[in-house]
């Protein structure tokens, strides 16, 4: 096993390092040297069944709370509720994962690549979903963990992350700023970082068995498209890389679905541009995908390239169809999305309806993160309640079930 270079392809060993000695480009696992997870039936039920094509080599050095292997649910309400629809749409469901994000999957490599390399302690800079996987699963190997957000991080993700443990530092601005001072920290104390940007070559390798379980899941069809949630671009890389390892190598177009507020990828995508600059102060309700990619837009440059490679697309979507999809996500499939989560349904809705995917074609759509991550805004959405009295009489009784009636007919007029 050893680490290469993408850009310049120079190789360097298989241990802490975040970036090419050589040009400074993103380094990624080659020949990962796996294990056998043997007799361990728990792990089997995980992304670790996978582990001989992983980057750690000692079973005993994997700190694992059960990720990955998440299901794929046909979403037949949703493709009903676009006009002249007549494909596949699937719902790849990462909220169920340990801490309710397809973080997990990163989380758990890094760490147990970091307990096998005796790394003294972790750190992460996170926009709340990696921080909180980051101090789970630092708890679960004993180990000390620092976690770095941006001070507008949404209250139930500081919350999920203080309650497991580990050292929260607020740090005033977008995220870019917390990366910096993740950075900075991990050189001054000696400490592993498992930021899930493409920083961590160990993590980012991981994802590529979301691209494996996507073609067993469908039987070995390979999709159409593959939506992915996008920041820096690591899960977009794990679909691709996924795909092209199978027998056959066939990829599915995958689209970098980004927030309008906070676009770098899509606007260079859509200016026809190789490199990807930084953008400004982001504006959008997805926090998770709100990364102005300040000072590693060679990120941002790396996934437009996969983008590319896969004959894909990048497409933005604004707040308030970032909202819908919630909305539609929650009623018709009942999957609880945080706004980036929701971003790829209203991605595919959109792209669609303007024709830039086919009415025949076979979708996936990654919900990357669970709703309860972010609740300001499922409060801020209209919902359906009725108050009775602690002894209603009947016509009081008979209200609330005019309302449902009524409720229902609307949702067989949607359906």
């Amino acid at each position: 096993m050893q680490l290469r270079c993408v850009d310049c392809g120079h190789a360097m060993p298989a241990d802490v390092r975040y970036a090419c000695e050589k040009c400074g480009g993103i380094l990624e696992v080659e020949e990962p040297i796996g294990t056998s997870i043997g007799d361990h039936a728990y792990l089997r039920r995980t992304m670790w069944r996978y582990a001989d094509r992983l980057s750690v080599a000692d079973a005993g050095a994997i700190v694992s709370l059960g990720e990955g292997c998440t299901p794929l649910h046909r979403a037949k309400r949703l493709e009903a509720s676009i006009p002249g629809f007549k494909g596949e749409i699937w719902i790849k469901d990462e909220t169920i994962n340990p801490t309710g994000s397809f973080k997990d999957r990163l989380i758990s490599a890094a760490v147990s690549r970091a307990r096998e390399l005796e790394c003294r302690g972790i750190i992460c800079a996170s926009s709340g979903n990696a921080g909180a996987s980051t101090a789970a699963y630092a708890a679960r190997a004993g180990m000390d963990a620092i976690i770095v957000v941006p001070t507008r991080t949404p209250e139930e993700k500081l919350t999920q992350i203080a309650s497991y443990g580990a050292l929260l530092v607020k740090v005033d601005g977008h995220y870019s700023h917390s990366y910096d001072v993740a950075i900075r920290l991990a050189e001054e104390q000696g400490l592993f970082n498992v930021t899930t940007t493409f920083l961590n070559p160990y993590g980012v390798d991981a994802l590529k068995v979301v691209g494996e379980e996507l073609a067993e899941q469908l039987g070995g069809r390979v999709p159409d498209y593959v939506l992915v949630p996008t920041g820096a671009g690591p899960l977009v890389k794990g679909v691709v890389q996924g795909f092209a390892e199978r027998p056959g190598g066939r990829l599915p177009k995958t689209v970098a679905v980004q927030a309008a507020g906070c676009a770098p990828i899509v606007r260079a995508f859509e200016r026809g541009e190789e490199t990807v600059t930084a953008w400004g102060e982001p504006q959008t309700i997805a926090s998770g995908i709100s990364d102005p990619l300040i000072g590693y837009e060679r990120d941002g440059s790396y996934t437009l390239r996969l983008v590319r490679q896969s004959g894909g697309l990048a497409a933005a979507v604004s707040d308030d169809e970032i909202r819908a999809a919630m909305s539609d996500l929650a009623r018709m499939e009942g999957l609880l999305a945080e706004p980036t989560g929701a971003s790829s349904f209203a991605a595919a809705r959109k792209l669609i309806e303007t024709d830039r995917i086919s009415r025949d074609a076979i979708v996936v759509c990654m919900v990357t993160g669970h709703g309860y991550k972010d609740m300001k805004v499922f409060r801020s959405l209209p919902i359906r309640v009725s108050h009775l009295p602690a002894e209603p009489d009947a016509a009081q009784l008979a209200s609330v079930l005019e309302a449902q009636a009524a409720r229902r007919i609307k949702l067989m007029i949607v359906s």
